[in-house]
């Protein structure tokens, strides 16, 4: 008697592994609002094809909507707070901040914004001499203490959400002053420019790119990809972006425009 023939069973991926792995994807386009295939295949370790099947499942049950390349967020992205925002990506954030430093130079003249990366600066800004613009209640209260760097808060209404001075009385106040380089954070970055959430903080950041000598952006690689509600500008007016890590989309569309890129690191 012959002994029945045995088949290979082919290992299959636990449903546990995969409602896990369908869980960090959706929580990143709510946060996001999009999300890319190369990005997740990196992030999560898996191939492409599975990561095709998570977001075919995830669109299925009207939790996503599929796009070329990736998916988008089925419902309105809303804008954290700054203390949720503070909370990402924290050590990315460090090695930008730190990045941003060698930036600046005794008796320079700088203005730093109101994202959380551009707040990390303000912490751990020690540079004697330097005089410091800023619309943003959190950089003003971190530089309080420090004897050795002048800063001047503008004036105009409190956008509690962001922490921030914004309307007519800053961009008037603004006006009056010009810096040799402005840091200025986004949350989010694409071949038409760097974007924001708020139109008000967009008007802002405008007219500081009007005021500064050089402007640098910093932000961490999940801006990438990302286009929020408003255009601040589009990447001919930027001189220097910094962030952790980047892909060759974002090489390649910074050399385009002739943006010098800076990756900070440890």
């Amino acid at each position: 008697m012959t002994e029945p023939t045995r088949k290979h069973l082919v290992p299959t991926e636990r449903p546990a592994f995969a409602e896990e792995r369908r869980g960090r994807i959706l929580a990143m386009v709510e946060t996001q609002g999009r999300v890319r295939i190369a990005e997740l295949v990196s992030l999560l370790n898996v191939s492409e094809p599975t990561v095709r099947k998570d977001l075919s499942a995830l669109e299925q049950q009207r939790l996503l909507r599929r796009t070329h390349g990736g998916a988008i967020a089925v419902t309105p992205r809303f804008e954290p707070t700054i203390d949720d925002r503070g909370a990402l990506h924290g050590e990315a954030k460090d090695l930008i901040a730190r990045g941003c430093l060698d930036e600046i130079t005794r008796g320079d003249s700088i203005f730093l914004d109101s994202g959380t990366t551009v707040r990390r600066i303000a912490d751990l800004l020690d540079e004697p001499h330097v005089n410091v613009l800023t619309n943003a209640l959190g950089v003003a209260s971190a530089l309080a203490d420090r004897p050795g760097i002048r800063h001047t808060l503008l004036g105009g209404s409190v956008r509690s959400l962001g922490g921030t001075l914004v309307g007519p009385v800053t961009l008037d106040t603004l006006s009056r002053f010009t810096v040799n380089v402005a840091f200025l954070s986004a949350s989010g970055f694409t071949g038409a420019g760097i974007s924001v959430a708020d139109v008000s903080d967009a008007q802002v950041k405008q007219a500081v790119i009007e005021r500064a000598r050089r402007v640098v952006v910093a932000l961490d690689s999940s801006k990438f990809g990302i286009d929020d509600f408003v255009t601040v500008c589009e990447l001919d007016r930027i001189d220097l972006v910094i962030t952790e890590a980047a892909g060759d989309e974002v090489t390649a569309l910074c050399a385009a425009h002739g943006v010098q890129l800076k990756i900070a690191i440890a």
